[in-house]
């Protein structure tokens, strides 16, 4: 019957089990909020399917690789699916207490790989990994480092040569590391992590994270404090350096992304917080305070470091697992020599071999656990794909791997689904009394307003689409009236200019009277203006109709000039207006109507005579440009116009000042209006510089591809 103190011992044990058990619900929800919420459900259940095969694999082989009788000090040959009978002895409440932690530490070495993985990795395929941690490589460095803890006696290898791991900083999490680290390696990084676009992937819910690792802190406490295997007097220091070193690192971590980023990273303050646990785990029994603290405070920083390392590496670690327990496991299995308590090495080592020995542990974890697990994992990964496949991987794990989803991601899916169908005119279902269904709610509130505006948008656009035609008919229809109207008074105005002309030139007698000549003049005169203006309301409704035709030729631009020339002199001179032209020698040919060439010109020289006062001069030059392109320019010594006029001058039927003195003079607005229409169906521009008082300048120029080869001449 056991004594009163190894039943007290077993039920400390037993209570500290419960609390390492814990751990595994706060990994399922620290690694379920740090991942987005499509994935969410596949870690958690990942989470349990660890704890599952973790606890029937190390049942199984896990305890007999670990605790069975040592075969040389590498691996236990014993004890397999074990029945509570160990190293021979019959089973006691004490070696089946021991079996249950030493069972739960195997699932949290086990679990830690889950977090580095997630979003990415098949559960088929995690099951195996889980299974080769479990039911070899966790149990066979075990061996090594804590063979002879059930016996009392050193047997493994390393454990015999003073290697010093009270509660696994790298039995447990460094070797969970080791692997977590290779199985990343295998499977790549995540969709849109790295690359030209790669950015860092968002938690979805950070308070989920903070209670996973306020509960992993919790169950630190069984998980250091039951290393003790026993309820004595080294239990209150365990449990006080543990609390110190995780208050220590989550504060340097803080401090450092509160200098580098200007504020405090929550996700790095969890990590750091985790890391000063991971790096007190293989010295809590051997420090002092002070040094719990600096451990603590030095696991954060190195995670940090780790961290940092990996992501310029491009190696994606969903929750920063490997810098949480690899590195910062690293430390702390260093920091027993650095800052342990030498008169308490095992082996009577000095504080330099003791170094050596932990560096030799270090080692050979990082061997073992990352060779065979990346060797295994890589030949499983070419027959059996341990990544899903890309579509899986956008759609998320959560649907992808177990048909299984949420409120909020339902609602998420109906956004997405929503956004890419192009229509929202449908409110997503709104699942009442749960956050997604309030978020639902909202969301449909803003689809209402949408739609709404869209309705009142898509009404404005009817009723101006409804103006444009009827005024798009409206103006055909003038355009077409005009036509007809011009085209009707062109005939009987071409017959009086015609009788005028005869009874002008007496070709049937002479007038007896002379005021009857004056008033055929006059006839002839007014009819001719009539016709002129007729002409060009016809030619500006055929353009307005997009019904006027350019007959386009080979043009001698000098020909034509001279020809306008010929038929504005005298009515510049009537003026007392002096006109000069000008025309640059060797112009090339250019590609145009002849007829709207010689209207371009004409207008541009009739209204220049019409807005200059007797005495001023007009000029009307022909040139080439510096980039090649062949102008028209008409300048005077008119009244001019203000800039704000100009606009004004360009509208049909509209004349500035009419009731000005200045501007008093025949004409019905359609002479600029018109050259500027016949330019732009050129393609030509217009530009029109004016200031009241000093004259105008009008200039017409053609594009590059009108301009052909120069015509050579020869000098008469």
């Amino acid at each position: 019957m056991e004594s009163v103190a190894q039943s007290i011992d077993t039920v400390w044990v037993l209570i500290c089990t419960v609390l390492v058990l814990l751990m595994q619900a706060g990994f399922a929800c620290l690694e379920s909020g740090l991942v987005r919420a499509k994935n969410s459900i596949n870690v958690a259940v990942k989470n349990v399917m660890d704890f599952c095969v973790a606890g029937v694999g190390f049942w199984l082989v896990g305890f007999g690789l670990m605790f069975g009788v040592s075969a040389g000090g590498f691996l236990g040959s014993s004890d397999f699916a074990f029945d509570g009978v160990a190293g021979g002895n019959q089973a006691t409440a004490w070696v089946m207490a021991f079996f249950f932690f030493q069972l739960a530490f195997c699932s949290t070495s086990t679990t830690i790989v889950s977090g580095a993985v997630a979003e990415r990795m098949s559960f088929r395929g995690y099951a195996i990994t889980a299974a080769i941690l479990s039911m070899l490589i966790y149990p066979v460095f075990g061996h090594w480092a804590w063979g002879g803890v059930l016996s009392g006696e050193a047997a493994g290898w390393l454990e015999s040569r003073g290697f010093v791991d009270f509660a696994g900083s790298t039995v447990v999490h460094s070797v969970g590391g080791w692997i977590a680290l290779a199985a990343i390696l295998v499977l790549g990084p995540r969709i849109g992590r790295f690359g030209p676009d790669g950015k860092r992937i968002e938690p979805h819910d950070m308070p989920m994270a903070t209670l996973g690792m306020f509960l992993l802190w919790i169950g630190w406490f069984g998980f250091n404090g039951g290393s003790t295997l026993a309820l004595n007097a080294t239990v209150p220091f365990v449990l006080v350096h543990t609390m110190l070193a995780a208050a220590a690192g989550g504060l340097a971590v803080v401090g450092i992304s509160w200098i580098r980023n200007g504020l405090p990273d929550v996700q790095l303050t969890l990590n750091g917080i985790l890391a000063g646990l991971v790096a007190i785990t293989a010295n809590c029994h051997i420090v002092s305070t002070s040094n719990a603290v600096l451990i603590g405070a030095g696991g954060g920083i190195v995670c940090l470091v780790a961290s940092d390392l990996l992501a310029r590496l491009r190696i994606d670690d969903a929750v920063d697992a490997v810098p949480v327990h690899l590195a910062a496991g690293i430390w702390g299995t260093l920091a027993v020599a650095l800052f342990g308590d030498v008169s308490l090495f095992p082996n009577g080592h000095t504080r330099l071999e003791q170094l050596g020995v932990q560096a030799l542990g270090i080692g050979a974890a990082g061997v073992f656990a990352f060779g065979v697990s990346y060797i295994v994992l890589h030949l499983i990964d070419r027959v059996l794909p341990l990544r899903v496949s890309a579509d899986a991987e956008r759609i998320g794990l959560n649907i992808a791997e177990h048909g299984a989803s949420s409120a909020l991601l339902d609602v998420l899916g109906a956004m997405e689904a929503q956004a890419s169908r192009g229509d929202f005119s449908r409110p997503v279902h709104v699942e009442p009394f749960t956050e997604a269904g309030e978020m639902a709610s909202r969301y449909n509130l803003v689809l209402d307003k949408f739609n709404s505006e869209v309705r009142k948008r898509e009404q404005t656009a009817n009723e101006l689409r409804d103006a444009r035609d009827a005024a798009e008919l409206a103006n055909a229809s003038k355009s077409q009236f005009l036509a007809n109207m011009s085209h009707e008074l062109r005939t009987p105005l071409n017959a009086i200019i015609g009788f005028s002309e005869v009874m002008n030139g007496e070709l049937f007698g002479p007038m007896e009277n002379e005021r009857y000549k004056d008033y055929v003049g006059d006839i002839h005169k007014s009819s001719s203006h009539l016709l002129s203006l007729i002409n060009d309301i016809l030619d500006l409704s055929k353009i307005e109709a997009d019904r006027y035709e350019l007959y386009e030729e080979e043009l001698d631009v000098p020909e034509v000039v001279a020809s306008c020339e010929r038929m504005m002199r005298h009515r510049s001179e009537e003026a007392g207006v002096n006109l000069t032209v000008t025309v640059d020698d060797g112009l090339p040919l250019l590609m145009a109507d002849k007829r709207a060439l010689r209207q371009i010109m004409l207008n541009l020289v009739s209204n220049a005579v019409k807005f200059t006062p007797k005495g001023g001069s007009i000029q009307l030059a022909a040139f080439l440009e510096p980039d090649q392109r062949m102008a028209f320019r008409v300048t005077d010594t008119g009244v001019g116009m203000a800039k704000k006029d100009i606009p004004i001058a360009l509208e049909p039927f509209r004349q500035i000042g009419k009731d000005s003195n200045i501007y008093s003079t025949e004409g019905t607005g359609l002479g600029l209006p018109l050259t500027r229409a016949l330019a732009r169906m050129h393609g030509a521009t217009l530009v029109i510089e004016s200031e009241p008082g000093e004259g105008t300048t009008i200039t017409v120029r053609m594009p590059h591809d009108r301009v052909l080869a120069p015509m050579q001449r020869i000098a008469s």
